[in-house]
């Protein structure tokens, strides 16, 4: 155990790095803030280039996850087009929002987007009509601008992100994110608060599309892949609907093409007549796994509109040694 700590502290960061990873990061939003953003889509491109062409293991990935996901659909070349775009779609999302954040700052800056007024308006509505829902998005387009979005709709989003080990930067890249108005969660006991959320009506934000240990074998794209219960099981618990959402780029500047699909409703049976029947258990097990591979299926068909905006370079068919099924 005492050479478990040693290696723990050995890992920490001094107080030196953290103060020059701020530094950096401050430094970035600061240029980004005053070129155009013709400017920053090029520092976006090349910046993917870098990642593509000097990280070998991301961009293995990302082709790998391609030929699984488009096997017999597109050719090798159309694969390693599309993953190199990926990269470079990755540091446009948070180059661009750090520009987006100061429109939605202004009076009226949802006028900008006036191609996203039936996003703003249906998913007004659905949050209205259901006391709540639960959003989930794919790591499409830029998912950072659905929370603004969500806001400038009147919709008071709750979210889940994973803290940063260093607290400078925490807290330049908190209040970047909390000027949206919505309640950012901490990712440890996420679970308690998220729930807390729906109880008092408000909706909540996921972005579930990332393997897991603790996750059910879902299909996407053809393959296995573990997946996230937690969106439909607060879906059966609270009687609440999963709407998939996004939100991609268009050609142009600030042109978006925004998604929502319908409301992924869980079965008639409440979450209390099911704890007191130990014979619905199955029932409910077979719920969250429809409602889960439901989800996975709506965000197929949007990333398949926009695959070169997808996040490729994450191991989506990672497989876990002594992982065991859930749910059996």
């Amino acid at each position: 155990m005492q050479i478990i700590d040693k290696l723990r502290k050995k890992r920490k960061k001094s107080t030196f790095i953290k103060i020059l990873e701020y530094a950096g990061t401050y430094l970035v939003i600061f240029i980004t803030r005053l070129v155009p953003l013709k400017a920053v889509k090029i520092i976006s491109n090349f910046l993917g280039d870098l990642l593509y062409f000097l990280i070998p293991r991301r961009r293995n990935i990302a082709i790998r996850n391609l030929q699984n996901a488009f096997k017999g659909e597109k050719t090798e070349k159309e694969i390693k087009k599309i993953a190199r775009y990926s990269c470079r779609s990755f540091f446009l999302t948070f180059l661009e929002i750090i520009k987006l954040q100061f429109l939605f700052r202004k009076p009226g800056s949802a006028s900008t987007f006036r191609n996203l007024e039936e996003l703003f308006h249906k998913a007004k509505k659905i949050h209205d009509d259901t006391g709540g829902c639960i959003f989930v998005t794919p790591h499409l387009g830029n998912w950072e601008l659905l929370p603004h979005i969500l806001s400038s709709a009147g919709v008071t989003l709750a979210f889940v992100a994973r803290p940063l080990d260093n607290p400078y930067l925490e807290k330049l890249i908190f209040a970047n994110r909390a000027s949206s108005g919505n309640i950012i969660i901490p990712k440890k006991n996420a679970l308690f608060a998220l729930r807390e959320a729906l109880r008092q009506g408000k909706s909540i934000g996921m972005l579930p599309d990332q393997s897991t240990m603790k996750g059910l074998s879902i299909n996407f794209f053809g393959h296995k892949a573990t997946t996230t219960p937690v969106p439909a099981i607060l879906a059966v618990n609270y009687k609440r609907p999963i709407v998939v959402i996004a939100c991609c780029r268009k050609s142009g500047d600030y042109q978006y093409e925004g998604f929502i699909c319908d409301p992924i409703w869980p079965g008639e049976s409440s979450a209390r007549e099911i704890s007191e029947d130990i014979s619905c258990a199955k029932n409910e097990k077979a719920e969250i796994f429809r409602l889960t591979e439901e989800m996975n299926q709506k965000m197929e068909s949007i990333i398949r509109k926009y695959p070169e905006q997808y996040l490729w370079i994450h191991n989506r068919w990672k497989t876990y040694k002594g992982k065991r099924e859930m749910f059996t």
